[in-house]
């Protein structure tokens, strides 16, 4: 199994409503990526401080799973229309479990 773990930090101008939109879209991802074995979206519940803002946390079969999604065109246009435009900073990493 392989699980992707990305962390966002956002645009100090990044609206709640756009922010809200990366939500509602990420969210539509599992009804088109047949590949996603298990997917979570949210905010950071703040908790601490210096944390990143959001996470995605995805899991899939195997390798060739996650480039699917990684590749798929659905997954590419909510990073490019939702995701890039109040992007401030990215962490991810992908663990083999």
């Amino acid at each position: 199994m392989i699980r992707h773990i990305v962390l966002f930090t956002w645009t100090e101008t990044a609206t709640a409503e756009q922010k809200a939109a990366v939500t509602a879209e990420l969210r539509k991802l599992p009804g088109l990526i047949p590949q996603l074995r298990s997917y979570t979206v949210g905010a950071d519940a703040g908790l601490n401080q210096g944390n990143h803002e959001y996470a995605v946390v995805a899991d899939f079969d195997d390798v060739d799973d996650y480039l699917t999604y990684r590749d798929h065109p659905d997954h590419q246009k909510v990073i490019a229309d939702y995701i890039k435009p109040i992007l401030a900073t990215r962490a991810a990493v992908q663990l083999s479990l």
